[in-house]
């Protein structure tokens, strides 16, 4: 009995830690969401193209299989507002029609160029380019996985930003010229994030949103809130600290020289966008150069999410697998003072309160309630758990909800405004804990050993006709 007292000591303890941090951080991220908006204006933006200091970028589109999506997908990027750009798509082994619709869709012929290989890839079988769009090139390339498709593109690539996006994902057409800002105005800047949003519901031209409506499942409302709380609370936050390690790999602005220089993408990994953001801390901070690698909140990347409960446990099941791969193979920044705040502050965190925190949630709901049924635990103490675990969740959901919502006016119908209020308070009764257990058993599967991506299934990118 005893035992089980020292285990709620410990979990409540845990808890209440974790819930001051996300207090601190939703504080921080809310301030700077709210002062970027009032600061940041259209005018700011035409003034950077006038003056002409914009700096060219590769736009890199690794697809596998993206037959439903890579059309839609790729014309949002040739629509996007900037005076000069590429778009690399790299069918990556695809064994469905990905290539033929793009050969269709944008006249594509072979291109004998000849490139310098800086990064080592699975062999390119051809190049091709297109008749209507010059910026547009597609490479067709033995299956390497996602991380060797984009280093084969970095290989192409002749700006001096990259773009990363996935093949599933629309960008809204003033992103790249909201995130490249960001490399005028520091020039120590080494990369951008952009705010992921989920395109379920929504409808697109030419790379906007014209019709933007709540989805009808519960499973993509939650996923709303999620990630509206997750970008402009937590990575915002991260980004005033000083200690951002993950930018989404469904869209971030890189400069090409930096991920040259510490080797690419590591096709090790489940989760290459974070390992090459710490492999870009760890390698600028033993140089002793400085350096910024920011989240900014205005670039947006519109993305499909899981409309069913099994695509979307096996999308989670893999995040927290690549979390952990990650963690473990940058250990030794971990507490080293050499790296600052990274070391410091940012991989504590994710080792205590990203990693764990399934691990700990799941262990004390499960010792809560055998203390409960055996009559041991107070029940004071249980409310409190409950308290710190559910009420504190949905709090920050229902702020993130009014800055998606509100300030930044996503959704201008009061009745979805209303179904995105609920589904900040339903999140955290039910589909919050199964997913904790779902990462709860990625973690064991990560001690075993086992892994894989998996499939993904699409519904389409719905594009407007007139």
């Amino acid at each position: 009995m005893r035992a089980l007292e020292l285990v709620q000591v410990g979990l409540l303890t845990y808890f209440v830690v974790l819930n001051l941090i996300y207090s601190g951080l939703s504080f921080i991220g809310l301030r700077t969401v709210v002062v970027h908006a009032r600061e940041l204006s259209d005018l700011a933006l035409r003034d950077l193209l006038e003056r002409e200091v914009y700096r060219p970028v590769s736009i890199l589109v690794p697809a596998f299989n993206e037959e439903r999506t890579i059309v839609a997908a790729v014309r949002s990027f040739l629509a996007l507002q900037y005076p000069r750009f590429e778009v690399i798509v790299v069918s990556d082994g695809s064994t469905d029609g990905t290539l033929e619709r793009l050969i269709e869709a944008f006249a594509l012929v072979e291109d004998p160029r000849v490139w310098s290989a800086r990064l080592p890839t699975r062999p390119v079988r051809r190049v091709l380019r297109s008749l209507r769009h010059p910026e547009l090139v597609v490479v067709d390339k033995e299956n390497g996985g996602k991380s060797d498709a984009l280093n084969a593109a970095i290989n192409l690539a002749r700006y001096p930003l990259i773009a990363p996006v996935d093949a599933d994902s629309v960008l809204d057409a003033q992103a790249i010229l909201r995130a490249s800002r960001v490399f005028v105005e520091d020039e120590t800047v080494l990369a951008v994030g952009g705010t992921v949003r989920p395109l379920n519901g929504a409808t697109f031209r030419s790379g906007r949103p014209v019709s933007m409506r709540v989805p009808s499942g519960w499973l993509e409302r939650f996923q709303i809130v999620e990630y509206a709380r997750a970008f402009f609370l937590g990575r915002t936050g991260w980004t005033r600290l000083g200690t951002v390690l993950i930018i989404s790999g469904a869209f971030g602005l890189f400069r090409r020289d930096a991920v040259v220089r510490v080797g690419g993408f590591w096709t090790g990994t489940v989760g290459e966008d974070m390992e090459l953001v710490l492999r870009l801390h760890r390698e600028y901070r033993r140089a002793g150069l400085p350096y910024r690698i920011v989240v900014a909140p205005d670039p947006i990347c519109w993305t499909e999410v899981p409309s069913d409960l099994r695509t979307l446990l096996r999308q989670r099941s893999r995040w927290h697998r690549g979390l952990w791969q990650n963690l473990w193979r940058h250990r030794g920044m971990l507490l080293d003072p050499r790296y600052g705040r990274i070391g410091m502050l940012g991989l504590p965190y994710f080792w205590l309160f990203e990693a764990l925190a399934p691990v700990v949630e799941v262990v004390g709901l499960v010792t809560f309630g055998i203390s409960l049924a055996l009559g041991v635990v107070d029940p004071g103490i249980f409310a409190l758990f409950l308290a710190m675990a559910v009420l504190h969740g949905m709090l920050l959901s229902q702020i993130a909800v009014g800055v998606e919502a509100m300030l930044l006016e996503r959704y201008p119908r009061i009745s979805d405004r209303l179904r995105l209020l609920a589904a900040a308070f339903l999140e955290f009764l039910g589909f919050h804990q199964l997913l904790a257990l779902d990462r709860f058993v990625a973690t064991l599967r990560v001690l075993r050993g086992r892994g894989g991506w998996g499939a993904m299934r699409r519904a389409g990118i719905p594009t407007a006709t007139s």
